[in-house]
């Protein structure tokens, strides 16, 4: 059957509405929680949104609908909003400048961990069919004035609407913006496709930031027993919150294996610099506060372990994240062979065990002090149940699948507390190791979580929320400090009157690194 071609304008008016009435629902979403806590709302006002929402897009739209333009770019633009709309109205996720950067430098282990049947469905039926259609439904061709005419026509009509709407309802669109102005970055295509465009502007049509070191004084303090080398192994955690570990008070026992090695020192009251890997990391080991932080000033100027290793430091990085962010770039590093099938392995990803593979021979090779830093894959979602064995499923039952939006909130807790306890767990086996190298070095080990992660809470997944907007649950994340008498003496905290100055020693130290408030 042959399909009558349709104008353009028309075209472009059925993609408004379109993107108001489908792509749109996470925005929705929100508003109906928004007005679920209002005394009053005036049905009118709720009834007005889409069609607002419909007639300002169209009159967008209206801007890329061109022959030669039209079909690419909405077809492209349907197919990105597809996937966008899933994480917003499932996961809560907002598409900001930091969460586009976090989306490029994922690598295709961590993507597929998103893919699964319902998010394929998904943007099989709101992004390929309907990008498909843009493509091949065939659209009439008239005259240059024809095309300009019942644009303008079609752009006029739309202000007129925006202008009648907003006549009779400013008081109520600026009250629900104003209390709520993060609305603005839920909206779509409007706000990713525009931080998108701030992306690509920074990355490749910005002047480039000449590398700075810094740090050029930096030595180490001389060492109570100088023969013998001091050993930290730095664990930088992945996605693992505070409000899920057992030394925080949670009432579950997930902190079951690194009790048993005793005087572990918690911290509880510290936050995130960012709430997506990309941000995160590479703040935390830059000299800038949260506040100043810029992420192409970072790549281009020297951080902490470039100066640690700048001190005679020997500085190994060891990666089972799918990336250090650019923080090791001039350091020594490697990456656990994840293509590999085995009982560590499924040829995608690795339990963190697989870490601590090789790891004695590794250490003999470095010379002086030494700091090995691991960055395991923790408590990574949404695939949380591919972050331990089965035979470490200690809360049950747990959500064995992606699409976790398909599982009980109760089934996701006990997924991600396993993932929490197989960590404690790999930090018990590694503290074990250096219990076992006492006599060589003076041992301590450090851990940090990046960032925290959402469970359901306020209907939030995931994590990568804009940092002004996100809950305590994203920013709030765990730190612990285990160290040998060794270390402790050579440090100067032998006695047990010092363990309260050590303690806030290892406070001053971390706030170095930029991941306390």
């Amino acid at each position: 059957m042959k399909i009558k071609p349709i104008p353009m304008w028309l075209a472009t008016m059925i993609l408004a509405a379109y993107f108001a009435l489908f792509m749109n629902l996470p925005i929705y979403d929100r508003l109906v929680d928004i007005f679920h806590g209002l005394e009053h709302v005036d049905p009118v006002f709720v009834a007005t949104i889409p069609f607002f929402f419909f007639f300002s897009l169209n009159v967008i739209f209206n801007v890329f609908a061109w022959p030669y333009l039209f079909r690419p770019f909405f077809a492209l633009l349907v197919l990105v909003s597809s996937a966008v709309t899933y994480a917003g109205f499932f996961y809560g996720t907002i598409f900001d400048q930091d969460m586009l950067v976090n989306i490029v430098e994922t690598n295709t282990s961590e993507a597929t961990s998103y893919i699964s049947f319902a998010s394929i469905g998904w943007i099989t039926a709101f992004g390929i069919l309907p990008a498909l259609a843009i493509l091949f439904v065939p659209i009439s061709k008239k005259g240059v004035l024809h095309l300009f005419g019942t644009k303008l026509l079609s752009v006029v009509i739309s202000l007129v609407a925006i202008g009648a709407i907003a006549a009779g309802y400013y008081q109520d669109y600026a009250s629900v913006g104003r209390n709520n102005s993060y609305l603005k970055r839920v909206i779509i295509p409007t706000h990713f496709v525009y931080s998108g465009y701030q992306l690509v502007k920074d990355r490749y049509f910005s002047e480039p930031i000449p590398y700075k070191q810094i740090g050029l004084d930096a030595v180490q303090d001389p060492k109570a027993n100088p023969e013998k080398p001091d050993l930290l192994v730095f664990v930088l955690g992945e996605t693992a919150r505070a409000q899920n570990f057992e030394y925080a008070g949670y009432p579950r026992e997930t902190n079951a294996f690194t009790k048993q090695e005793g005087d572990v020192v918690f911290f509880k009251d510290v936050s995130s610099c960012g709430t997506a890997t990309a941000v995160s990391v590479p703040c935390m080991f830059s000299n800038m506060t949260r506040d100043n932080f810029d992420r192409e000033q970072a790549d281009n100027q020297d951080d902490v372990v470039d100066i640690l290793s700048r001190a005679g430091i020997d500085v190994y990085w060891k990666e089972n994240d799918g990336g250090d962010k650019g923080v090791a770039k001039n350091i020594h590093r490697s990456e656990v062979d994840n293509r590999r099938v085995d009982d560590l392995c499924n040829g995608s990803t690795c339990f963190d065990m697989a870490l601590l593979e090789g790891m004695d021979g590794e250490i003999a090779g470095m010379k002086g002090d030494r700091v090995v830093a691991l960055h395991i894959i923790g408590s990574h979602g949404p695939t949380y149940f591919q972050r331990y064995p089965k035979d470490m499923a200690y809360f049950q039952p747990d959500c064995p699948r992606a699409d976790i939006e398909n599982c009980s909130v109760e089934e996701i807790v006990n997924t991600y507390d396993n993932t929490i306890r197989y960590t404690d767990y790999v930090l018990s086996q590694l503290i074990k190791k250096l219990k076992g190298l006492e006599g060589q070095y003076n041992t301590a080990l450090f851990f940090i979580s990046d960032h925290g992660e959402s469970l359901g809470e306020n209907g939030l997944f995931l994590h990568g929320m804009p940092y002004a907007l996100a809950p305590e649950t994203q920013t709030r994340v765990p730190m612990l400090f285990w160290s040998s008498p060794g270390f402790d003496e050579d440090k100067g905290w032998i006695n047990s009157a010092s363990r309260a100055i050590r303690t806030s020693h290892i406070a001053r130290t971390t706030c170095s690194i930029r991941c306390l408030d």
